[in-house]
C-alpha cells in the first residue's frame, strides 16, 4: 500500500474490487462518493485561490459522466457553490447519477441535445475552472461526442481537475487512442491508478492529489507499479561503513566509448564515481582511456577483478568492444547494458544464454533502442507504436530476455520480466541532452556493483539522475558533464532527508522538494 517511501498504483479490477468491497460495508450509498466529493472540492478551492486569490466569484463547469466520476463532481459542485462559487453542471451523457443530482440540487445541461451543446460551449468559453468528471477507471475505448467536442473546447486560459482520472486515458495501459483531457490536477481517490504512473497518461494527469475514502486495507500490499520518493530512495541508498574500503564499495568495469563517442566512457567513469563507486575499471581503445584518465582520473585503465559491469555506452562499430562486450556478458556478472551493447544481450538471453539472472541485468535503452531490440525479437515496433504504449513494449523485451528494462523518457518507466515496474519523473525536459544517458549507466553501475535488484537500481538511478539534473538545470540548459558534476550533491540531500528523518533537529533545512506541475495544454486529439 502507498506510503511515504513509495507511491502503488492498482489496475481498474483491483480498485473496482476494493470499492466493491467498502460499499458493501457503508453505513449509506454515498459514503464513499461524499468523502471523494469532500476532497475534491477542497484541491478545487486550493487551486481556484492560488491561481485567483480568491474562490469566491469565480466560474466552474462540471463535465458529469453517467457513473461515480459524475456523481463525485457534482457533490462537489455542492461544496464549491457554498464558498461562493458560480457552478455549472453538463450532463455528457444525457443523464447523471442520481446520488450527484439529490446533492446539487439543480439539473445538469444535456449536452446530447443540439441546443444544450451549444450553452454547454458557451459555458465552457467562460470557465475560470473545468472538472472533467466524465469517465473513470472502467473506461473502454474512445471519447465519443458530445464529450470529446466538449473535451476540445477547453481553453488554455481554464485551470482543469480531473477526477480520479483524466478522460479518454486507457487506466490500466496509460495509452490514449484520441481526445483526452489535459489536466493541471487529478485528484485519485482511495488508491492510484497505474495510469497516473505510466505515460502517456502519466505526461497529461497533472500534479496528483490523494484522498483517502477507506478503501486502502481493500487492496493488495503493493501494487505493481510504483514511484519511489525521495525517503524511498533514500533508505536504500547503499551508505559505506567504518568496516569499509575501496575494494568492498564495488568493482565496476566500463567497456564503452568509440571513435565517434570517445565522451560516453569518460561521463559514464563519472557518474558511477559521482554516486558512490569504490573502483573504476575501463576497457576501451586506448584514446578513450586517455580521455579518461584526464578527466577522470580516479579511473583504472587496464583489465582486472570486478563484480559488475557497464557496458555499451558510446560503443559503436568497434569489433574489439564488442568482443570485449560478449566476454563480459558471458561471466555471469551482474551488469547494465546500454546503447550499443543492448541488441546483443538480447539476443543471447532471447536465444537462451541466460549466466546472469535476469533480476541483475539491467537494460537502458532510448524508444529507438528499444524498437531495435524488438526486431531482434521479430516483433515489428515503431518508436509511435512504443510511446503510446511504452510499458507494453517494455515488458515484452523483459520478458523475452529475461531482464529488466529501463526506458528512458520525460517519465523514465522500469520494467521487470515479472510486470512489476517503478516510474520515475523527477527529471526537468532540459534532460533530454547528449551524453545524459551515459551518465545514467554509471549511476546505475555504481547501484548494481552495491547489490540492488536490477528493478530498485533502475528507479534509484532514474530518481538521482532526473534530481541532480534539476539541480544543474536550475531552470534552464546543462550539459551531461553538469549532471554528472551534481550527482553527489543530489545524493547528499537524500542522505540529509534521511538523517533528518532519523534525528529531527529544530531548524534542520532538507533537501529540495521536487513536486511535478501540470502541463497547462487542453483537450488533445
Amino acid at each position: 500500500m502507498t506510503s511515504g517511501n513509495v507511491i502503488d498504483a492498482y489496475s481498474s479490477v483491483q480498485v473496482q474490487t476494493a470499492v466493491t468491497g467498502a460499499l458493501g460495508v457503508a453505513r449509506s450509498d454515498d459514503e464513499l462518493i461524499r468523502k471523494a466529493a469532500f476532497g475534491l472540492a477542497q484541491a478545487c478551492l486550493t487551486e481556484l485561490r492560488d491561481a485567483f486569490g480568491s474562490a469566491h466569484g469565480r466560474t466552474v463547469v462540471l463535465l458529469v459522466g453517467t457513473g461515480k466520476n459524475g456523481a463525485d463532481a457534482m457533490v462537489a459542485g455542492k461544496h464549491l457553490r457554498e464558498r461562493g462559487v458560480a457552478v455549472h453542471a453538463i450532463a455528457t451523457g444525457g443523464h447523471v447519477d442520481a446520488i450527484g443530482t439529490r446533492h446539487l440540487n439543480v439539473p445538469a445541461l444535456d449536452a446530447t441535445d443540439t441546443a444544450g451543446l451549444k450553452q454547454a460551449l458557451d459555458l465552457i468559453a467562460r470557465a475560470d475552472m473545468v472538472v472533467d468528471g466524465i469517465v473513470g477507471d472502467a473506461m473502454v475505448g474512445d471519447l465519443r461526442a458530445p464529450a470529446s467536442d466538449l473535451v476540445e473546447a477547453i481553453p488554455d486560459s481554464a485551470l482543469v481537475v480531473a477526477v480520479d482520472l483524466p478522460s479518454g486515458v486507457d487506466p490500466d495501459s496509460g495509452a490514449i487512442d484520441g481526445v483526452h483531457v489535459r489536466a493541471d490536477v487529478t485528484v485519485t481517490f482511495g488508491a492510484y491508478k497505474r495510469c497516473l504512473l505510466l505515460p502517456p497518461a502519466a505526461e497529461v494527469a497533472g500534479r496528483l492529489v490523494f484522498v483517502d475514502v477507506g478503501i486502502t486495507p481493500r487492496l493488495d500490499a503493493e501494487g505493481q507499479v510504483q514511484r519511489l520518493s525521495p525517503s524511498g530512495v533514500a533508505q536504500r541508498w547503499p551508505v559505506p561503513g567504518p568496516g569499509d574500503h575501496k575494494y568492498s564499495r564495488g568493482l565496476l568495469g566500463i567497456v564503452a566509448g568509440s571513435e565517434r563517442y570517445p565522451g560516453a566512457a569518460v561521463l559514464a567513469c563519472l557518474g558511477a564515481f559521482g554516486t558512490g563507486v569504490g573502483i573504476v575499471r575501463y576497457t576501451g581503445p586506448r584514446h578513450v582511456g586517455d580521455l579518461i584518465l584526464e578527466h577522470v582520473p580516479e579511473a583504472e585503465r587496464f583489465p582486472g577483478k570486478v563484480d559488475t559491469y557497464v557496458l555499451g555506452s558510446g560503443v559503436l562499430d568497434d569489433p574489439d568492444q564488442e568482443r570485449a562486450i560478449d566476454e563480459a556478458l558471458a561471466t555471469g556478472l551482474p551488469c547494465v547494458v546500454d546503447a550499443g551493447a543492448i541488441e546483443a544481450c538480447v539476443r543471447r538471453r532471447a536465444a537462451g544464454d541466460r549466466p546472469t539472472p535476469g533480476d541483475r541485468v539491467l537494460l537502458t535503452p532510448h524508444v529507438g533502442e528499444l524498437a531495435r531490440s524488438l526486431a531482434a525479437l521479430g516483433h515489428e515496433a515503431t518508436t509511435a507504436d512504443i510511446l503510446h504504449r511504452p510499458y507494453e513494449h517494455a515488458l515484452r523485451v523483459a520478458e523475452a530476455a529475461e531482464v529488466t528494462v529501463l526506458l528512458k523518457g520525460s517519465t523514465t518507466i522500469v520494467v521487470g520480466p515479472d510486470g512489476r515496474a517503478f516510474s520515475q519523473d523527477e527529471g526537468p525536459a532540459w534532460l533530454a541532452t547528449a551524453g545524459s544517458g551515459d551518465v545514467l549507466a554509471g549511476i546505475a553501475g555504481a547501484l548494481t556493483s552495491a547489490g540492488l535488484s536490477a528493478l530498485e537500481v533502475g528507479a534509484m538511478a532514474a530518481f538521482v539522475h532526473g534530481r541532480a539534473a534539476v539541480i544543474a538545470a536550475d531552470d534552464g540548459p546543462l550539459r551531461a558533464s553538469k549532471i554528472a558534476e551534481h550527482a553527489p550533491g543530489a545524493v547528499r540531500e537524500l542522505l540529509a532527508e534521511r538523517a533528518a528523518s532519523v534525528r529531527p533537529r529544530a531548524g534542520r533545512r532538507g533537501g529540495r522538494g521536487l513536486a511535478r506541475a501540470g502541463g497547462r495544454g487542453r483537450g488533445r486529439g
